[in-house]
């Protein structure tokens, strides 16, 4: 299969690349920069050049090819503060493929979240995200995808949890490090029962693999390996690595202190993969969260 796939040298495409290669299948990946087209070309794919704002390239990009796995997110607006502005993007990119691939049964896949699930019961990938979530700017993209599938796309969406974790990474995980190195403490919210899923990049990438081959129209799956690890956990392995206390911070402190992380850090939105295991027969390989922290390479000192 020729796959089109953006964000392909993210922290997550990156590792679907050679998944993808690896199966047998051709990618063509949406790079943006020198750099990041030169690296893409040295996996192996083919390289697309644009961005998310190139929505006339990226049809012609889809229309030309097997399948979609859209990745990318602009990331730096949403961790600069403005969600809507990032969901609105992916919102529109996502309609430009629909009206690409529509009527040719095509698969697309693209990645979504667990974290506008409804708060404190373990989540499935038959539930609907709440409106009410501090993560529902993105619900509006999951709907827009998944009706595609009226419209012949072969349309599937993988939520990811708020940790996608590995080596490399610079998400949450490696935020929360920062802001415990730059405050003196390792801090969680409140008591820290409240859980956060959590899945190994590598897993990820595999199950996107899987729903780009398998999954029917219509679909939701969960990237999960971790169903909920609690905050106070996360926070406790910090401390004991950076050799810092570990300090509860209490809500009305929590944006004060992990910035616009706070919010996200406070969720309890644990959630299940049990039917993605069973009905794509995806089973994690890798760390779980907790001890891909014991392994050091989160904590190795940025300046060396």
């Amino acid at each position: 299969m020729r796959v089109f796939l953006t964000g392909a040298t993210g922290w997550i495409g990156s590792a679907v690349v050679p998944e993808l290669i690896g199966a047998g299948h051709q990618v063509l990946g949406l790079a943006r920069s020198d750099t990041s087209a030169a690296a893409l070309a040295g996996t192996g794919a083919e390289v697309q050049r644009g961005s998310l704002d190139d929505l006339d390239s990226l049809q012609a990009a889809a229309a030309a090819s097997d399948g979609v796995i859209h990745t990318a997110y602009k990331h730096d607006i949403a961790f600069s503060g403005d969600f809507q502005g990032a969901a609105e993007a992916d919102l529109r990119t996502i309609e430009a493929f629909g009206e690409a691939l529509a009527g040719f049964d095509r698969p697309f896949v693209i990645a979504s979240g667990t974290a506008a699930l409804a708060p404190g019961v373990l989540g499935t990938e038959e539930d609907s995200g709440d409106p009410g979530s501090g993560a529902a700017v993105r619900i509006r993209s999951e709907q827009t995808l998944l009706s595609l599938a009226s419209r012949g796309v072969r349309s599937s969406a993988l939520r990811l949890p708020p940790s996608v974790h590995g080596e490399g990474d610079h998400g949450f995980i490696a935020i929360l490090i920062a802001i415990a190195r730059d405050k003196g403490i390792s801090g969680y919210v409140a008591d820290g029962t409240n859980r956060w899923p959590a899945v190994h990049r590598l897993d990820a990438a595999r199950l996107f693999r899987l729903a780009l081959e398998q999954a029917p129209a219509g679909s939701v799956w969960h990237a999960v390996g971790d169903e909920g690890v609690p905050t106070r956990a996360i926070a406790e392995v910090i401390g004991r690595h950076l050799d810092l206390p570990m300090v509860s911070i209490s809500p009305k402190d929590a944006a004060e202190h992990f910035g616009w992380l706070g919010g996200f850090f406070a969720l309890d939105v644990p959630a299940s993969s049990a039917l993605t295991r069973e009905r794509l027969g995806w089973e994690p390989t890798h760390p779980g969260l907790i001890e891909d922290l014991d392994q050091g390479h989160y904590f190795q000192d940025p300046s060396v």
